[in-house]
């Protein structure tokens, strides 16, 4: 979806200037906007905004919603480099905006299952949720319901390199193990993560996303009716987002 929008401008001076830019895309499962200072070639801010689109793809607006979301992308990040994960966020500006290096995304995202999603057990013919043996790296592209591709797509529509795709790969597969480790330490299963990934001066970078539309973890223990694949309201998208917060409090 192409749209009109506000983006700021950094101006060597540190005074923003609101312009509007045509052929911006904005994901629509994404709450974030990039700021991009002129005067700087290595750095640009990504501000989070208080709104999240729905299950129902229904866009609500959400109170603090934005400056949760920095915050439990800003933990993860900043815990991630401490096991030695390339992460191309530098640090958190304000409540809302984080400072990255100015990353060109590889244009898909890989979804992790550690569970099996519905998509999954109705291929297999299992239970939604089962543990996996392996978790199952899955590529994305585009917003569309069947937006799954495989690697040889990703590499004959030059999306990225076959070596870059092995790295990408390798990153992963050591994510997901750190990170289904601290949800394990606190007795809490990881049943799905997104990882986003981008190109800065060649090298490859972790970008994304940690935040509660790309984590999910399991919550039956907490809300049998609180599930993180059908968070509809802002009730809901509050318990589970603070749900989360509160893990990486005292940590």
């Amino acid at each position: 979806m192409i749209d009109f929008i506000y983006v700021k401008f950094l101006t060597s001076t540190s005074n923003f200037i609101k312009r509007k830019v045509k052929n911006i895309r904005m994901t629509k499962k994404r709450n974030i906007k990039e700021i991009l200072p002129e005067s700087n070639l290595v750095l640009k801010l990504i501000e989070y905004y208080d709104f999240f689109i729905n299950t129902k793809n229904k866009k609500i607006s959400a109170k603090n919603f934005g400056e949760k979301t920095a915050l439990l992308n800003s933990y993860f990040f900043e815990f991630l480099k401490g096991y030695n994960i390339p992460i191309a966020f530098e640090k958190k500006v304000d409540t809302k905006s984080l400072q990255f290096l100015k990353y060109t995304e590889f244009p898909f995202r890989v979804k992790i299952l550690n569970s099996a999603d519905v998509r999954t057990s109705k291929i297999f013919s299992i239970k939604p949720g089962l543990p996996l043996e392996l978790p199952i790296q899955q590529y994305h592209y585009g917003e569309s319901k069947d937006s799954v591709i495989t690697e040889s797509h990703i590499v004959s529509f030059n999306l990225c390199s076959y070596d870059e795709l092995k790295i990408t790969n390798r990153l992963c597969s050591k994510i997901n193990a750190i990170v289904k480790s601290f949800f394990e330490r606190r007795n809490v299963s990881l049943v799905e993560l997104i990882c986003l990934f981008g190109k800065f001066d060649g090298k490859i970078y972790l970008i994304g996303d940690f935040s509660p539309l790309s984590i999910k973890v399991e919550t039956s223990h907490i809300d049998e009716k609180l599930d993180p694949y059908k968070i509809e309201t802002f009730a809901q998208m509050k318990k589970y987002t603070d749900f989360l917060i509160k893990l990486t409090s005292g940590d």
